[in-house]
């Protein structure tokens, strides 16, 4: 009401993004997914274009500081969400094509190093190190599994520690965040503000929680009470049967996926299959993380539940794809 004048802007919204996304749902599952093996290349020029775009200022959209989302009249979007989804095809690709030689540093780690990199270096100047975080997880945990030896998995490290240095101690707010994360109490009204209320939400839900819209904390206690921290809200609104009930639903997806991925015959469905998993847990696993106080706090939205366009459409496309490779004769 605040924002709009309207009560039910982001339900209207929402719902209009859903039904999309169920169209787009159908596609992806209906779309055979070997014809993204030669559309790799493709794919992931369009994520570097769009994420290039986000830098022209005629066309981007800030907020919080953050250039993220190109504006184009009256519809919106993320290239950093799309970026998740062109790397795992643009990797499935090259690490299935590479299999013969997948254990020699300069075919196996160096070349999948540098996309990564490439893609980390448009998202850096948005700001958005959150994504950088899940592309790299994404990158690296495709690259265990499809044999890249733990070594050169490893080699970076050295590397990464001054790289993570300045880009966490030497940033004052994301200080700011470790310090409210070891102890949100010390400042419950500063750095530790959205991480005090988030705990009080999940406090205050119990067990069976307050009911179906009836979220004290949504009303200009929680930030982002619609994106970020949804869950918290689940926790007030639902209780822990909701929580519980919100980890058994996406448990049972990466179940699915981890299975798809492991008995499909084909090694880009494999890989792509494992990709797409690996996202979807490492957004679940952050996400909640940091609405249960385990984790330092992180923009992320949380998969199917938060509030936003891009998100929903690419998730729900990922799993139409995951879909596809599960219903394919070459899977058992």
């Amino acid at each position: 009401m605040d924002k709009y004048g309207n009560n039910t802007y982001y339900l209207q919204r929402q719902a209009l993004f859903c039904a999309i996304s169920f169209g787009v749902l159908f596609f992806s599952s209906s779309f055979p997914y070997k014809f993204l093996r030669p559309l790799a290349y493709i794919i992931f020029l369009a994520c570097l274009g769009l994420l290039i775009a986000v830098l022209v200022p005629s066309i981007n959209i800030e907020a919080g500081g953050a250039r993220r989302w190109i504006s184009l009249g009256s519809i919106t979007f993320q290239p950093a969400e799309f970026a998740k989804l062109a790397l795992i095809i643009f990797l499935s690709y090259s690490l299935s094509k590479k299999q013969d030689m997948i254990t020699k540093y300069s075919i196996g780690f160096l070349p999948h190093l540098f996309i990564m990199g490439l893609l980390a270096a448009l998202i850096i100047i948005q700001p958005d190190f959150g994504s950088i975080i899940i592309l790299g997880l994404i990158t690296w945990g495709m690259m265990f599994i499809a044999g890249v030896p733990v070594l050169h998995l490893l080699s970076p490290v050295p590397f990464l520690i001054p790289i993570l240095y300045f880009a966490v101690y030497k940033v004052s707010y994301r200080m700011d965040r470790i310090f409210a994360f070891l102890n949100p109490w010390a400042d419950p009204y500063n750095t530790g503000y959205q991480i005090t209320h988030s705990l009080k939400a999940f406090g205050s839900g119990g067990i069976i929680g307050k009911g179906l819209g009836h979220s004290i904390a949504k009303l200009h206690y929680l930030p982002e009470p619609h994106t970020d921290f949804i869950f918290s809200i689940i926790g007030e609104e639902l209780g822990l049967i909701g929580v519980l009930s919100v980890f058994a639903l996406y448990s049972i997806i990466l179940i699915r996926g981890a299975k798809i991925a492991r008995t499909s015959n084909n090694t880009f469905g494999s890989m792509v299959a494992a990709g797409i998993t690996i996202s979807l847990g490492l957004q679940v696993i952050i996400n909640t993380g940091v609405a249960l106080g385990t984790l330092p706090t992180k923009g992320l939205t949380l998969p199917f539940l938060s509030y936003g366009g891009t998100s929903l459409l690419i998730n729900m496309a990922a799993m139409g794809i995951l879909i596809n490779i599960g219903a394919s004769k070459n899977n058992g």
